[in-house]
């Protein structure tokens, strides 16, 4: 309740309507993002889950690394 500006990253499953919650930082960087795109993959893992697609927009901090880590998984 500071009134600091936060950014949070989250994703929804579309078959199940669930919510993850990836992160929140008052200043999101391309590392940033690519190591929650890491622990997301690993999170599908450890859950069982599959994903085929991901829709994200194009802001700059998604970077080659960013899709490299979701290609490397199949999706």
């Amino acid at each position: 309740m500071t009134g600091a500006r936060l950014y949070v990253s989250a994703v929804i499953e579309h078959a199940t309507r669930r919510i993850r919650v990836l992160g929140a930082t008052a200043h999101p960087t391309t590392a940033w993002t690519t190591q929650l795109a890491r622990n997301l993959a690993m999170d599908l893992q450890d859950t069982g889950a599959t994903a085929t697609y991901l829709i994200r927009d194009r802001d700059s901090r998604y970077t080659a690394a960013f899709d490299a880590v979701f290609h490397n998984e199949g999706i």
